[in-house]
């Protein structure tokens, strides 16, 4: 500790000159102090020469400069992998038990001379506490993320050694050997699991899309692995509940056997289904626990019903039936409307063709069609109408050819470049001779081009009434299109586009329930269970005042109650994690005097990949200790690495020199000294009948 002054140091001289001419004048006369003994006076004169020194001392600003050393013992860290792949061989028990004496036996050696941080890793980095508290049941093994949890953890620590104990087997990220860039310091690796290729069957992969539709079929790739098994075989069967969907004998033709199997399967049940694929056991396999695998599919019976209604028939009705059926997801019925007695509710999207018309104004259908609320696409062919916003002034039954051309800016939907070049040279059509008029609101995607003028005189636009979407299309004759995109490209792609893209977007109806949950339809047994929910009140604005309270049920009939936590204006739920099934929701909110509910359901597939290769990768770690001027050792060759650490000169202990600067002034000890002086005086003096 030093004191600086930011004056000459013989400036202290008038301090003590103002302390010693303070106290002279107050003692020397007070005349009622008289009669007290000199000793006393002198003593409470010395605690005003005290004080009154230090106080005008404060004023050049002394600072007390302090020096600080530390010394910070070099870091080891030790990385131990926590993954299913340790314990799949019959070696099992010793890294349960042997292998983990010897580790702890590792991390205390260490620590007499160095400061030891203990981590477990696999599905994600965790302090390890306790060595025993190893369980080896993680799901999936990211090295990479590991020396970049170290780079943040670690910057700017006195790092002496990384020790990386691992089978070397990784099946998330990138290869360690190059993610391990910005460690730059010595890695070490010990050696777990065995090299050595036993006879396993082994269901590697499942190849399927999470949904399916009701009524499709549905494909599934499996992919079958075998080791040192040549000349033997096995079966696949995938089931469902007790019902066997598909079975196959493989026979295994060399002892690196590897084979797809292609599966179709009939989707005859909405909701998730659960299909268990198994491949039949052999006595002499390693492993029986890679042989299976439950896969999950969500059926939705999602197909939109289209209905075609028209005055009479038209080229341009195949045209459009044929571009919509195309896509499995629709449905389609065409009637003329003489010949149509069903219920409109049922249909998703209406076309109506050349109708309302002056032949048949079409009155019920359009009545029913506002009543319910169900989106309508309009080709007004020849025929002169008034539809909504729509008005055309045609008196004498005339039409124009008219070519199409795109407005570049059409917002609903997005146009691929290839259909975008097509239309220019799609052939004309033949529109209503008039005057158009239309609302503001509408949203033109083709105009007219008449001759050589392109005008502003819609041929298909969209608008939205109230909450009902239509579109409307002012001509006819598109069937020409269809056969143009066939002749300049082979297919009808670029026509069906422009159908199925606007179908699409008029029969999506847009969710205006006032209680949504959020959530995905399927989670791998490592994840947590996350769900969001929104509630809305009459005005459709965001609210979080109610409680939403939700219970999940698994296939056991198990019910778990939980309640959503509240955000800024909406709820989130996690529920952690739930072990592999189906599992259905009911949530409830209670917004004034209404409850609103909502069902779903999920699935948890199981995560298996650490099953699947069970070879330890040594490679990998030889080569990775190399790089960073390490050692690879095996289990039993611990001591050995003591050693070898202890051995070397650049892993030191690192001494911090910390300088620090204090205005003497907020130094406490001397504040509490000052008063302490102070309050001995004046109790003196009025112990002793002095002002």
């Amino acid at each position: 500790m030093n004191l600086i002054l930011e004056y000459p140091w013989w400036f202290c001289l008038f301090c003590i000159i103002a302390g010693f001419a303070y106290s002279f004048v107050l003692y020397r006369k007070d005349k009622s102090l008289n009669e007290i003994s000199i000793w006393r006076v002198r003593l409470m004169a010395a605690f005003r020469f005290i004080s009154i020194t230090i106080i005008t001392f404060f004023l050049l600003s002394p600072l007390l400069k302090t020096i600080n050393r530390t010394v910070e013992k070099p870091v080891i860290i030790v990385d131990q992998d926590n993954s299913e792949s340790l314990v799949v061989g019959k070696d099992s028990s010793f890294y349960k038990k042997e292998y983990k004496q010897n580790l702890q036996k590792l991390v205390s050696e260490l620590s007499d001379k160095y400061e030891v941080r203990t981590y477990s890793f696999a599905d994600k980095i965790n302090e390890l506490k306790a060595i025993d508290s190893l369980k080896y049941n993680e799901k999936q093994t990211d090295i990479s993320s590991l020396f970049d949890d170290i780079e943040t953890r670690y910057s700017n620590r006195n790092v002496g050694a990384v020790i990386l104990a691992t089978d070397g087997l990784y099946n998330k990220g990138s290869n360690p050997v190059y993610s391990s860039d910005r460690i730059k310091v010595p890695v070490y690796t010990i050696a777990l699991g065995d090299t050595t290729v036993k006879k396993d069957i082994i269901l590697a992969k499942v190849n399927n899309n999470r949904l399916a539709y009701l009524g499709n079929q549905f494909p599934m790739e499996i992919v079958i692995n075998a080791k040192q098994l040549k000349g033997k075989s096995t079966t696949l069967t995938v089931n469902k509940g007790a019902t066997i969907m598909f079975t196959q004998t493989v026979n295994f033709s060399s002892d690196a056997f590897i084979t797809t199997i292609p599966v179709l399967l009939d989707a005859k049940e909405v909701g998730i289904q659960h299909y268990k694929i198994k491949l039949s056991s052999l006595p002499e396999e390693m492993s029986l626990a890679n042989n299976e695998r439950d896969v999950f599919i969500d059926v939705l019976d999602a197909r939109q019903k289209i209905l075609i209604l028209t005055d009479a028939p038209h080229p341009d009705i195949a045209a459009i039936k044929e571009s919509i059926e195309g896509n499995q997801n629709y449905e389609v019925e065409s009637y003329t409307v003489d010949n149509f007695d069903k219920p409109l509710k049922k249909y998703n999207l209406v076309i109506l063709y050349q109708l309302p018309s002056i032949r048949n104004p079409a009155l019920k259908i359009i009545n029913e069609i506002n009543g319910a609320n169900i989106p309508v696409w309009v080709f007004s062919g020849s025929s002169a109408i008034i539809k909504n916003d729509l008005k055309i002034t045609n008196s004498n039954q005339k039409a124009n050819e008219c070519e199409a051309v795109l407005d570049q800016n059409f917002p609903l939907f997005t146009i691929s470049d290839e259909l975008r070049k097509a239309v220019k040279d799609f052939p004309a059509v033949s529109c209503p001779f008039g005057t158009y008029g239309t609302e503001n609101s509408s949203n033109v995607l083709i105009y007219q081009r008449i001759g050589m003028v392109e005008t502003k005189t819609p041929f298909m636009y969209f608008n939205t009434v109230g909450e009902n979407k239509m579109a409307l299309v002012e001509g006819e004759g598109i069937w020409r299109w269809r056969l143009q995109d066939f002749a300049a490209h082979g297919n009808h792609n670029l026509f069906d586009e422009l159908v199925s893209k606007s179908v699409q977007y008029l029969s999506v109806k847009v969710d205006k329930s006032f209680f949504k949950v959020i959530c995905k339809n399927n989670f791998l047994e490592n994840e947590a269970i996350e769900m969001e929910g929104e509630v809305y009140n009459e005005s459709y604005e965001l609210i979080n005042e109610p409680e939403v309270n939700i219970t999940i049920t698994n296939s056991d009939n198990k019910k778990f109650p939980f309640t959503f936590s509240k955000t800024s204006n909406a709820y989130r739920l996690n529920a952690g994690m739930m072990p592999v099934g189906e599992y259905k929701y009911d949530a409830k909110v209670k917004v004034g005097d209404k409850m609103y509910t909502q069902q779903g359901s999920f699935s948890v597939s199981a995560l298996q990949v650490e099953l699947i290769n069970t070879v330890a990768d040594h490679q990998m770690l030889y080569s990775l200790a190399k790089k960073h001027g390490g050692e690879m050792v095996y289990p039993n060759q611990l001591e050995k690495l003591v050693t070898d650490l202890n051995k070397r000169e650049d892993i030191k202990s690192v001494s911090y020199t910390e300088k620090k600067l204090t205005d003497l002034i907020n130094v406490k000890w001397i504040f509490f000294l000052l008063l302490l002086f102070m309050s001995i005086e004046w109790f003196m003096r009025k112990r002793n009948g002095a002002n």
